[in-house]
């Protein structure tokens, strides 16, 4: 079967995405007071003390970090990221994550992607920024680029960039999977994508 669309560079998510992650997202929000419903980075970056500021992203780096000792390969990764390379597509890495805990899942589950970028970086997802920095990088017009991820975030950011948005749900359905043009269950059925 031939797709549908012409994909000529792949941004993935990381967390969910490439590497399995055990963040416990309610435990942060409990132990730097955020509501419920309220994204969490945006609820850091907007205390008004900067001690607490300081505080609350040290509890998410801390988090990170030791989710980042543990992280796996989710499975089809390697296949996945060969078929890429060897169909000499660029690829690259935008996450939430922080910058160390991003480095060392990338390192330690041997991911051969070199261009990743962080929300220290640009703007966290939602935002389009990170990936339409790519898309200006290589040249290559947003529509032409797939960006991968696994959850409301990343299919927003995508569809805020122009790209096409892939939700890769490992077999559950989601609330938001309707805003992806592609939906997945996992990696390997993005192999007909790219070959």
């Amino acid at each position: 079967m031939q797709s549908p669309y012409k994909i000529k560079g792949i941004i993935f998510d990381l967390d969910g995405t490439l590497v399995e992650s055990s963040l416990d997202f309610n435990l942060i929000r409990q132990q730097i007071g955020c509501p419920e419903g309220i994204d969490l980075l945006k609820y850091v970056d907007e205390l008004s003390c900067q001690t607490s500021q300081a505080r609350a992203n040290d509890i998410i780096i801390e988090h990170e970090y030791q989710d980042a000792i543990t992280a796996k390969p989710i499975k089809g990764m390697a296949e996945l990221i060969c078929a890429i390379e060897a169909a000499k597509l660029p690829t690259a890495i935008v996450t939430r994550n922080s910058l160390v805990a991003s480095t060392m899942k990338v390192k330690q589950n041997a991911i051969a992607i070199d261009h990743v970028l962080t929300r220290e970086d640009y703007p966290a997802k939602p935002a389009p920024d990170a990936l339409l920095a790519i898309a200006n990088q290589w040249q290559i017009a947003p529509e032409h680029i797939m960006y991968v991820g696994d959850y409301l975030y990343d299919i927003q950011a995508a569809n805020n960039a122009g790209m096409i948005a892939c939700l890769i749900t490992h077999g559950v359905e989601s609330r938001y999977q309707d805003l992806a043009d592609i939906v997945i269950d996992e990696l390997n059925q993005l192999l007909p994508f790219i070959q």
